[in-house]
């Protein structure tokens, strides 16, 4: 079993970079999926319209590192049925890091509004010709393609394992900065920093390991050479008494902000998961600046809670209870809100007067972005569960400046 799939090897989907493979039906995009990974991912057949449901598989590509590939249905689908999978691969676009155009000839409108759609949100985009083992003149088509397109396109063959590492290369050079070389913690840390992180083991934690943002904390902040205590907040004042002197900084669960930054000492910088979050999956500047909305609300108001992993909702959930119990104590029990989960998020958010969202660890950063630009376009406050809780508490001046 590969490290991009096995257990505690295995990096998070939300970490890795998404690269979709677009095109019409029936010009090869799963065929290129395969070759790209050495595997048979995706089913292939001669059928237009084989692919239905984006399929999405991981690997490592050297030297980017940790990848998701995605095998969307082809755009060009037809009817009822081929409408809904249209819509499906239009999602995946707001996920998309980097996009392959994948082509079996020259291009055709259809191609052409797809890479428009590319260029709007300026993801970088690899043209693919595939097919070239069949071509007479695959040269010529290639340079008809730049002409049309503006993109010469890189020349393969998936079926015949011609022009692959080809592919590869131009991915590599094409790749943005993928998320797992950006670092959580890097601006609020130097080597050898103390840092004490504080985290509730309560009924939302789940038996026998941590919390995904948890864990990605802690492993960024050994990557950046620091000394990492854990406690849970009942032994925080027995952690700082171990420690010896105060810590650098102290990350804690938005939940008990209160607590701990009354037991934190003086010089000691506070932060938690959710707002290093914030900063690492978003914008967090734009999450400080919706928090104000929350001194806007009245009992007529309309938040809108968004999580981006889907679970069974425990006793005292900080999305379906805690946080809506802090808003309606503040403003009135008539406050109304509504809680979505996963990838259901509302196309039209001009109804809400504020959208609270979770820390994203399950998004990449691209598509965490894409729902910050949809709730500005539409002019829509959003912040997100660490700086709404830490603004509630008359807290967040002190933690965003230090």
């Amino acid at each position: 079993m590969d490290n991009a799939t096995s257990g505690f090897n295995a990096t998070p989907q939300a970490a890795r970079l998404h690269i979709a493979i677009y095109g019409r039906r029936n010009v090869g995009k799963s065929s290129l999926i395969n070759a790209l990974t050495g595997q048979q991912v995706s089913l292939v057949a001669d059928v237009p319209g084989t692919t239905t449901d984006p399929v999405r598989r991981a690997m490592e590509l050297h030297p980017i590192g940790p990848c998701l590939l995605i095998d969307t249905a082809g755009f060009d689908d037809e009817g009822v049925v081929g409408s809904l999978r249209n819509r499906r691969t239009r999602e995946v676009l707001a996920h998309t890091d980097l996009a392959l155009l994948v082509l079996d000839g020259p291009a055709r409108p259809d191609d052409k509004a797809w890479l428009d759609l590319l260029r709007q949100q300026e993801t970088p985009t690899v043209v693919v010709l595939n097919r070239v083992d069949t071509m007479p003149d695959s040269d010529g088509i290639a340079a008809q393609i730049r002409t049309q397109l503006g993109i010469a396109p890189v020349l393969a063959s998936a079926t015949a394992g011609v022009g692959i590492d080809d592919v590869r290369r131009a991915i590599v050079q094409a790749a943005p900065q993928a998320a797992a070389e950006r670092s959580i913690t890097a601006d609020s840390v130097k080597p050898g920093d103390s840092v004490l992180l504080v985290m509730p083991q309560d009924r939302q934690a789940p038996k026998g390991r941590l919390i995904l943002p948890q864990v990605q904390t802690i492993r960024d902040l050994l990557d950046n050479q620091c000394v990492v205590t854990c406690c849970t907040p009942g032994q925080m004042e027995h952690a700082l008494a171990t420690l010896g002197q105060p810590p650098a900084l102290i990350i804690t669960d938005s939940q008990v902000f209160e607590q701990v930054h009354r037991l934190k000492p003086a010089q000691s910088r506070l932060t938690s998961f959710s707002i290093l979050m914030a900063a690492w999956k978003g914008d967090l500047e734009v999450m400080v600046e919706g928090a104000k909305a929350l001194d806007r609300l009245t009992p007529q108001s309309r938040v809108l809670i968004a999580e981006a992993c889907t679970h069974a909702p425990l006793s005292e959930d900080i999305g379906r209870e805690k946080i809506p119990a802090m808003l309606r104590k503040r403003v009135g029990k008539e406050l109304k809100v509504d809680v979505v989960a996963g990838r259901d998020f509302p196309a039209d958010l001009t109804a809400y007067d504020l959208v609270i969202h979770c820390g994203a660890c399950m998004f990449n950063r691209r598509y965490m972005l894409s729902r910050i630009s949809q709730a500005r376009q539409q002019g829509v406050p959003i912040t997100n569960y660490g700086v709404a809780i830490a603004h509630l508490k008359g807290i967040l001046q002190s933690i965003h400046n230090s």
